[in-house]
């Protein structure tokens, strides 16, 4: 950490919300500054610039607003713009985040009914979301090492100290120069009654950055060189040397998603990492609770564009596809026999791999927590016919293999791979040797399932990559769910255009514009056939074909320009209710995600998530594809 800099940059202006009770509650929103120039702050390698303003938002008579109309007020004082731009020489990185202190006030406003927004601009002035309206509370106060923000400012005589709350917070690697616009408004749940009157709220935006050099190496041995202060390396197992801790620097990106080191092998340096995100929720299998020969091996192991192998970034470069999997039944959390192993490019963890991940902490604390179940590699259980699994709590239990949880994938990369770029954070996780690419000019079609893609309006504004599952196209689907919409208000289980939802997203959606611009629709395939072969916790196979071998296409389906993901496919389950397209063959319901309950035809309280396929010559024009920088679209030529 020595030859690390900080820097940080103060923005001279403050931002004032009022809000006062003259006869009935209204708001005033000020900027208190002192002109009209423009002012520019250096530090080091940054720089900051502002204009500095003394309009007065005119929110006279105004009550608490909602989001919708927060994110959308244009007037001139309504709104705060700034600039930050940084250059980059050398190998050096930069971690940087733009941080919020609250101004010293009488009669401070509650900052739990405070809503701030934050907008990235382009050089014609189109907004891009970067911090979706959020509580001022709910941000995050901890400090952060890696950008030199502390969790505490001196503040006055009045006050000893002042919080420092993170709006935003990435890195980058090369020169920089980017706008940004920020707003702030009272949350519409607020109650104005009874409040006494003549409240206000103040913000002073802060820039805080450190300058780093990007570890590089083998990913053991960029691991192995520490793991950061919440994370420690466990060596007291000879065959695999754990990544222990709460929360640890072993992030890695690869193939479209993030992932966490979870253990090393001695015996050859290779790094067993698992999804950071449940990538299907499915059965185990129908049958029994063995790995070999389920489902769930047969997903994982899948090649084709069903399956999750068959998605992978060039694998043979990438990962061991001779991997051995313990899959040894066990009653106990400890090193199990070796009774029972699997050759398979890609396994998830057993009960032991995954208990050591949270050495010396709990599990409610253990890095790998996810807020939702998923299983493990594990038989256990007095009539070797269950399986264990972890829960949301993080708590480990056990259950029968018909029961569809989430499945976390896990491969072990070569001993071969190298880190080229970044710090092992969420933020800026491990990026790897020949998986670091940045596209530009590249058809969409070329790139791989998680990657995200800025593509919708506002709230709805980023997608993920599913699949090419047509050959040419490729299929995308909603980082955002729509709700309040019945999947069949008829209750017909066979989705098409003139269902409830086929007829909301074949219709509204595409048109209001409240969900995807003009240009964006043109770039959607006009007619995908979705597949709606019926699934009863049996094979993911026959929601697509009509059986098991896929040898041959279901005759069930329809066409549509947009639908929903399918049962078992890729992506199909970011939340525990969430709907799909696959009707269910024992009654006359809809299958979910894949967690074993039916999602009824009638119902609205379910989460929808659209999906769609691009045109072919859909072309990449920016961005990483990470969730921080999705790529940047547009039609080609």
């Amino acid at each position: 950490m020595n030859n690390k800099k900080q820097l940080l940059l103060s923005i001279g202006l403050v931002l004032i919300l009022v809000l006062m009770i003259v006869g009935i509650s209204y708001a005033a929103f000020q900027f208190i500054g002192q002109g009209s120039k423009v002012s520019t702050i250096t530090s080091g390698i940054m720089k900051m610039s502002y204009t500095e303003s003394d309009n007065i938002i005119n929110l006279q008579g105004a009550l608490p607003t909602t989001d919708e109309t927060g994110k959308k007020r244009l007037t001139e004082g309504e709104y705060f713009d700034f600039t930050v731009s940084s250059t980059i020489q050398g190998s050096s990185n930069i971690n940087w985040e733009i941080a919020l202190a609250p101004i010293e006030l009488e009669n401070m406003f509650d900052p739990g009914f405070i809503k701030m927004y934050l907008t990235e601009l382009d050089d014609d002035g189109n907004e891009t979301p970067v911090v979706e309206p959020t509580i001022f509370m709910d941000l995050d106060m901890e400090a952060n090492k890696y950008t030199g923000k502390p969790a505490m400012v001196e503040g006055t005589e009045n006050t000893t100290q002042i919080p420092i709350f993170t709006l935003y917070s990435t890195s980058a690697d090369k020169s920089f120069n980017k706008k940004y616009r920020l707003r702030m408004w009272v949350d519409e749940e607020y109650n104005p009654q009874d409040d006494g009157g003549n409240l206000q709220f103040g913000v002073k935006v802060n820039v805080y950055g450190k300058t780093f050099i990007p570890r590089t190496g083998s990913v053991a041995d960029v691991l192995l060189a520490g793991v950061g202060d919440n994370g420690t390396i466990d060596t007291t197992d000879s065959e695999q040397t754990f990544i222990t801790g709460e929360n640890p620097d072993n992030y890695i990106w690869y193939s479209g998603k993030l992932w966490r080191a979870v253990s090393i092998d001695p015996s050859d340096n290779s790094v067993k990492i698992i999804t950071q995100q449940i990538a299907g929720l499915k059965a185990s299998t129908a049958t029994g609770p063995d790995f070999k020969g389920s489902d769930m091996e047969q997903w994982l192991n899948d090649t084709s564009v069903d399956g999750f192998l068959g998605n992978l970034r060039e694998p043979d470069k990438f990962i061991k596809k001779d991997s051995v999997w313990n899959a040894t039944f066990a009653r106990e959390t400890t090193k199990p026999e070796k009774t029972t192993l699997v050759t398979d490019a890609v396994g998830t963890l057993n009960l032991y791999e995954y208990t050591m991940s949270y050495k010396n902490t709990t599990y409610e604390n253990g890095y790998l927590r996810e807020d939702t179940y998923w299983w493990l590699l594990t038989p256990c259980g007095e009539d070797n016919h269950q399986i264990a699994h972890v829960e949301s709590s993080g708590y480990t239990e056990i259950d029968g293999p018909t029961y569809s949880y989430g499945i976390r994938p896990a491969v072990n990369l070569k001993p071969t791979v190298k880190v080229v770029n970044g710090e092992g954070t969420i933020y800026n996780p491990y990026r790897l040797e020949g998986d670091n690419d940045n596209p530009t000019n590249v058809l969409l079609s070329t790139r791989y399932s998680g990657e995200y893609i800025s593509f919708g309006t506002e709230e709805h504004d980023l997608y993920r990559i599913v699949s090419h599952e047509n050959g040419t196209g490729t299929k995308i689907v909603s980082n955002y769910y729509i709700d309040g919409v019945a999947f069949d208000a008829n209750k017909s289980n066979l989705f098409s255009k003139d269902t409830t939802l086929g007829s909301f997203l074949n219709g509204e959606f595409l048109t209001s514009g409240e969900y995807l611009t003009a240009e964006q629709v043109n770039m959607i395939e006009d007619n995908t056939t979705w597949y709606l072969g019926a699934v009863t916790e049996t094979n993911y196979k026959l929601a697509k074909y009509q059986d098991t071998t896929g040898s041959s296409l279901t005759t069930a389906t329809t066409t549509a320009k947009v639908g929903l993901l399918r049962f078992g496919e890729l992506m199909s389950a970011p939340l525990y209710r969430n709907s799909t397209l696959t009707p269910r063959d024992d009654r006359n319901k809809m299958v979910n995600a894949g967690t074993g309950n039916e999602v009824f035809l009638a119902e609205k309280n379910v989460k929808h998530f659209p999906a769609m396929n691009l045109k072919s010559n859909v072309i990449i024009t920016g961005g990483k594809g990470t969730a921080q920088e999705p790529f940047t679209i547009k039609l080609g030529s």
